[in-house]
């Protein structure tokens, strides 16, 4: 097993803490306008494509922790490197850094567009860019334990939300769930697909598996925080689909923002300003996760310090989110990044797995000869 990582005991995190990892994670801008994309494909039936991409999210981390499992101190990038080669691992450890480097840069300019729509027209993207960058090498600065902090307390402090969504179900109608299974299963398959833009995130658990102390347990927390995840964009999706009059949905770019202006108190009319400005402890975790995914990977690939890559890392990010601008360009990063994530997501783990599993078979019969 080549090139394990060694890690002192304050480096190391509970088990119990991937729950708000991998969930943390996966919830991110997709959950604002996931809806419209999936009714698309399937039609009424898009909560059944929410549920399978929830199960297919179960099985690729099942797999992903068997692969891990075979080597217990080392990460994805250590792995390539000792299943495929130094020069083709490092090739694959480049295309995953590249993976994690657009997952942010996507992230970040989706939430830009978000607040530029609903709250500040006028509020230049260079600005905004610069203040989420620097809250995110902040906390990025602070290391793996604090990142994981952000992540607990981006969960815990947005739990409220959730029940809010449940106020426009006075105003739903079951009756446009039926008839149940009118799209054929090719439509529903299309539409899980089209999920994986938005439920993407738990691949990060490749990276941090090995900084986890308690590792017999990491199966467990890991599928809860998945099914914690798929339960809420299955609530979301079903409040939609009930709320939304038919064909409506099709043309409503950000459904659960949409769903929030809906909600008014008495003592504050437009609920969706606190919803869009709230929204940046959510996407915080996944900021700094994947810029922490990226930067082991540098530090493995290229020997750069964690310091430097952030910043030649972070002024990059800052230039592209002022070259993407229209809404045109960032739907299309987000079709091409959501196909390409499909692949390297859902499919390469699989693949990943046989592979290691037919390395490990072939070295034991070695050394028993």
């Amino acid at each position: 097993m080549k090139n394990p990582i060694q890690l002192s005991a304050k480096d190391m995190i509970n088990s119990y803490l991937l729950i708000f990892v991998i969930h943390s994670a996966q919830v991110g801008v997709g959950i604002h306008g996931f809806q419209r994309i999936v009714y698309q494909e399937a039609k009424q039936d898009a909560w059944i494509s929410v549920l399978l991409a929830g199960l297919a999210t179960h099985l690729i981390a099942f797999c992903m922790i068997k692969t891990l499992e075979i080597y217990g101190s080392n990460d994805l990038y250590g792995i390539h490197q000792d299943v495929f080669g130094i020069w083709f691992g490092n090739f694959l450890n480049v295309i995953y850094i590249l993976y994690c480097s657009v997952a942010f840069f996507s992230v970040l300019r989706n939430y830009i567009e978000v607040i530029q729509t609903w709250i500040f027209p006028g509020l230049g993207t260079w600005f905004i860019s610069a203040s989420l960058l620097l809250v995110t090498i902040y906390a990025f600065t602070g290391g793996l334990r604090v990142i994981v902090g952000v992540s607990f307390f981006s969960i815990v402090l947005a739990l409220w939300i959730l029940p809010l969504l449940l106020i426009p179900l006075k105003f739903a109608s079951v009756d446009s769930l039926l008839p149940i299974l009118e799209a054929n299963i090719g439509s529903i398959l299309k539409g899980a697909k089209s999920m994986a833009f938005t439920i993407i995130g738990f691949e990060i658990l490749q990276i941090i598996y090995p900084f986890v102390k308690d590792k017999e347990n990491v199966k467990k927390h890991v599928h809860l925080g998945l099914l914690f995840t798929t339960a809420v964009y299955l609530i979301i999706m079903l409040v939609s689909l009930t709320y939304y009059s038919e064909g409506k949905l099709d043309k409503t770019i950000w459904a659960t923002l949409t769903l929030f202006s809906f909600i008014s108190f008495p003592f504050m009319e437009r609920f969706e300003f606190v919803a869009v400005c709230f929204w940046m402890l959510i996407i915080l975790p996944n900021l700094c996760l994947y810029l922490w995914a990226a930067s082991r990977g540098a530090s493995r690939v290229i020997k750069i310090s964690g310091t430097k890559f952030v910043w030649i890392f972070s002024i990059l990010i800052f230039i592209g989110t002022l070259i993407v601008q229209s809404r045109t360009q960032i739907n299309s990063i987000n079709t091409h990044f959501g196909n390409i994530a499909f692949y390297i997501i859902f499919v390469y783990p699989i693949i990943l797995l046989l592979v290691a599993m037919l390395k490990k078979k072939y070295s034991s019969q070695k050394e028993q000869k």
